[in-house]
């Protein structure tokens, strides 16, 4: 079963993300474009928030599908906290639809220090945002 079609990694990019955040003076007005970022993306179909999908080590509920298409991975994703999906946005923006080995070669860590994301996210969203990439990583690994 695959999910609704992402715009993640297609239409909105790692990059366009940059320089979005970069035009926002204040974090109250990123968090606000995060969040909007979550709206976009699709919702996972309830047959698909299954255990194995879960990921482990959030706070909130977070849910990932992938599947493979032309030697690209295809990922969707899902929570139930608005800020958690705005988080997973930015994190497909950089991984969806890319082939196992440019998600594995991409520099997440450079991305979210150009996002000064982490000093602005509480511990737990930090953990849960590390889980995430780690989880993603781990399937591009296996493909």
């Amino acid at each position: 079963m695959t999910s609704p079609e992402n715009p993640f990694g297609t239409r909105v990019t790692a990059e366009e993300i940059i320089d979005t955040l970069s035009f926002f003076d204040d974090w109250e007005d990123r968090y606000k474009y995060i969040i909007d970022l979550g709206k976009e993306l699709p919702e996972l179909p309830e047959a698909l928030r299954t255990e194995e999908r879960k990921i482990r080590g959030c706070q909130s509920q977070v849910w990932i599908d992938t599947d493979i298409k032309g030697g690209r991975l295809q990922l969707n994703a899902d929570s139930d906290a608005f800020i958690v999906k705005g988080l997973l946005g930015v994190v497909l923006a950089a991984y969806n639809n890319k082939t196992p080995s440019e998600i594995l070669d991409f520099d997440i860590d450079a991305y979210f220090e150009s996002l000064d994301l982490l000093g602005h996210l509480s511990p737990t969203r930090g953990n849960g945002l590390r889980a995430m990439v780690a989880r993603i990583r781990e399937i591009a690994a296996a493909a």
